[in-house]
């Protein structure tokens, strides 16, 4: 069984174009998850409100402010069918992989309904847990 981990980009983000994986490095959130991902997941990806699927070692990308939060149903859809895709084109949806997101509701919500056809496997260790609560559990976990 391979895991990837799926973190959600945060607001707190590097004031310089750099790879996925270190733009949001200034979020102790953000930082906390990518380690706990490194740790415990076969491999990781950022889910970007303005980028969608990125690998962390990808190109570098420019700050942004961009949220899913708050978001209008129509924009988490059309967000979430373009991160169905990319991760359909991964060949991330099959029965031998386990997609963990470490992300807020706004971020899976409308994704998971996709996913459903597949027998990609999901967990979400965080759900439900407001971020002082996501904190303390990767604190625990890493």
């Amino acid at each position: 069984m391979t895991e990837i981990g799926l973190v959600s980009c945060t607001k707190t983000k590097r004031e310089q174009p750099v790879p996925p994986g270190e733009l949001y490095s200034p979020s102790t959130l953000f930082s906390k998850a990518r380690r706990y991902c490194e740790r415990h997941h076969d491999n990781w990806y950022v889910l970007s409100a303005k980028h969608h699927l990125l690998e962390p070692d990808g190109p570098s990308i420019e700050p942004y402010d961009e949220t899913l939060t708050g978001a209008r149903v129509a924009r988490k859809r059309e967000w979430s069918q373009t991160v169905y895709d990319q991760l359909k084109a991964a060949d991330l949806l099959e029965s031998d992989i386990t997609l963990v997101f470490h992300a807020g509701k706004a971020y899976y919500e409308e994704l998971l309904p996709l996913l459903e056809e597949h027998n990609v496997q999901i967990r979400i260790p965080t759900k439900g847990l407001m971020i002082g609560e996501r904190l303390a559990w990767y604190n625990e976990q890493i």
